[in-house]
């Protein structure tokens, strides 16, 4: 989570006027009193009052934690039903994953360390499997994988599964009590990013390897 990869040198994105801007969109949306003006589905709208004026037993919610999880609903909601003013956040974003990393889209949302990553990730995997249920034919999904930095960062990511005896949609009371039979149709798997890099192909010691190479070029044995 805490990786930054910087873009070549000619490469060049405003970051933070365009950032400001997003803020400055979700504030007023955020501000609209109506849930019928929200343009977001009925089950949005019940996990957006439920995250901001539910009374929580334990520690609700921090506020950047919710404008994390409403920046996301509202560029996936929002923004492609407010005409051209919308149309430019997404086509910033497009354009920006394209020059990049094409054919992967991206969408980062920066949180201090020690702000509660855990908990937005939660209120993520709740906003996309409650919908992704109750609309089977759409662009939600109940379906999640989960890359950790670390085996012990893994470990406490299990509190993301639906079934966990700590259980942050329940636990933590993140979604209403009879959402979470929803929730516990997500299908959720946490690797460690180990899991992903490029296996040797054979097991070579150092004079072994030396021995195959020979004079000839770097010998690849990485599948």
């Amino acid at each position: 989570m805490r990786a930054a990869i910087f873009p070549p040198a000619a490469q060049h994105y405003d970051a933070t006027s365009f950032i400001n801007d997003l803020r400055g969109q979700v504030d007023a949306w955020r501000a609209l009193p109506n849930p019928n003006v929200w343009l977001v589905t009925p089950e949005t709208a019940r996990l957006l009052q439920h995250w901001r004026h539910f009374r929580f037993n334990g520690v609700r919610p921090f506020f950047c934690q919710v404008e994390a999880a409403e920046t996301a609903i509202w560029l996936t909601e929002v923004a492609p039903k407010r005409g051209k003013s919308g149309k430019a956040f997404l086509e910033h974003l497009a354009n920006a994953n394209a020059e990049a990393n094409p054919e992967l889209m991206r969408l980062a949302l920066k949180l201090a360390t020690g702000a509660g990553k855990t908990t937005v990730m939660a209120m993520l995997i709740a906003w996309q499997t409650v919908n992704a249920v109750q609309r089977p034919v759409s662009h939600f999904t109940h379906g999640f994988l989960i890359v950790a930095p670390g085996l012990t960062i893994k470990e406490r990511l299990r509190v993301l599964q639906p079934n966990d005896p700590d259980s942050y949609y329940a636990n933590r009371e993140l979604v209403p009590t009879d959402m979470l039979p929803d929730i516990r149709r997500a299908v959720i798997v946490t690797e460690n990013f180990h899991k992903f890099k490029l296996r040797e192909r054979m097991e070579l010691d150092t004079d072994g390897r030396d021995l195959l190479q020979g004079r000839g070029e770097a010998l690849e044995t990485l599948e």
